[in-house]
């Protein structure tokens, strides 16, 4: 182990001479990811592993993605090309994100200049959180929140200032988001439909945010990778389509979550010129670019019709109902969800006195088999978070659905 020392020419070369007789400890690594804890789906899936119980925390499909696809990506691998692709990515998958932008949201998008291919939806994420924060910079976060934003936009310098929804409705309160905001605002990160909770924020919500970034000229964040999984009298509209929202906005979608293929890691960005040369220029240190195989068969994806978008939906509102008569059949509060792969459950009905939902998932998982995830982590204050709900995933099949219920079903009964 080396000690602070004075270098000295020997024998062999260069070597340290201690200056005093103390072994120094290392630095520190970096304070803001090196005090996060174990990210709770690492920890809930461990944990089901080892007890053999029924997965329902971390959120991906049971299924592999459409065979077509991967059929596709294998092709793609055989014929070429597999050297390093350009670092804003393939052609053929930009220019499918556009068409795809037009289509669905009827945007104007230049794919030479306003899209970015990235390795998955969180490298998305923070690229732009890295690519606009400045130290001193104030972030807005409606909780609960996806676990990866705070850690970032902290890390850049950033302060984070956090507005609460409150359940059962998960509604936004104006007064409490208004408050939020400062002339030291940079962004708000909005996330839409939302993990944890399932919650498709409105016309009316969004145009309050659309309003308020553009007084406060700021930007928004957009994470939409579950803008295709939402459910029957609800619509999904992107931030980036009210006024003045155009050139202040960065859009996210995933190839994983609208293709079920979320080991692919293929995320896309549409954003105007100049901020989006911002966020690509932080890409360029991250991941630089994504496999070519797997961003060609994205773009075959994308073409797909419409009722391949439709079945997806449909089948994980199957899922959804299937699993939400399942818990509320057996006593729990099940609130609304109308997009994701979660729903969230009460579980005051059999939380033992003083227990957590941390506390509770883990007992489920060990005593009834069955894995779920407490949505306390997705929040900054553990001290004030709510500890009365836990998240299931519903992207299972439908017998592993079942199964799980009857597990549940058994054990509080039992």
């Amino acid at each position: 182990m080396f000690c602070l020392g004075i270098a000295r020419h020997g024998l062999y070369g260069i070597y340290l001479e201690p200056i005093d007789n103390e072994v120094t400890s290392l630095k520190s690594p970096n304070t803001i990811f090196s005090s996060q804890p174990t990210t709770i789906f690492t920890v809930m899936s461990a944990l089901a592993t080892e007890h053999q119980a029924i997965n329902l925390g971390q959120g991906f499909p049971d299924g592999e993605g459409p065979e077509d696809l991967r059929a596709a990506a294998a092709r793609y691998t055989l014929q070429g090309p597999n050297q390093y692709p350009p670092m804003g990515g393939m052609p053929a998958l930009r220019q499918a994100w556009a068409e795809h932008e037009k289509r669905f949201y009827d945007l104007d998008v230049a794919w030479q200049t306003e899209t970015l291919v990235t390795s998955g939806g969180t490298e998305a994420l923070t690229a732009a959180f890295m690519g606009l924060i400045n130290p001193g910079d104030e972030a807005v976060l409606i909780e609960p929140v996806y676990d990866s934003y705070r850690p970032v936009i902290e890390a850049m310098g950033g302060v984070c200032k956090t507005v609460r929804l409150h359940p059962p409705l998960w509604s936004l309160d104006e007064g409490e988001l208004r408050a939020a905001f400062s002339k030291k605002t940079k962004l708000i990160a909005v996330n839409s439909p939302m993990n944890p909770i399932g919650k498709v924020f409105t016309r009316e919500e969004l145009a309050l945010i659309a309003a308020l970034c553009v007084a406060y000229d700021c930007y928004a964040v957009c994470d939409e990778v579950y803008e295709h999984l939402v459910f029957s009298g609800v619509q999904h509209i992107p931030l980036i389509t009210f006024p003045g929202m155009e050139e202040r906005t960065v859009k996210i979608g995933s190839a994983g979550k609208s293709f079920s293929l979320t080991g692919w890691k293929v995320g896309y960005i549409t954003a105007a010129a100049e901020l989006l040369a911002a966020v690509a220029k932080v890409h360029q240190f991250l991941t630089f670019t994504t496999p070519p195989n797997l961003q060609l068969a994205v773009a075959d994806g994308l073409r797909k019709d419409d009722a391949y978008y439709e079945e997806l939906a449909s089948d994980l509102e199957a899922r959804r109902d299937q699993l939400t008569g399942g818990l509320a059949a057996i006593g729990f509060d099940v609130l609304p969800c109308d997009g994701t792969y979660f729903l969230t459950a009460d579980i005051a009905a059999f939380a033992r006195a003083g227990e957590s939902d941390l506390d509770f998932c883990k007992r489920i998982t060990r005593d009834a088999g069955v894995a779920a995830i407490p949505l306390s982590p997705f929040y900054g204050d553990p001290d004030t978070a709510p500890h009365n709900f836990i998240r299931f995933c519903f992207c299972k099949e439908e017998g592993v659905l079942a199964e799980a219920v009857e597990r549940l079903k058994a054990y509080t009964k039992g």
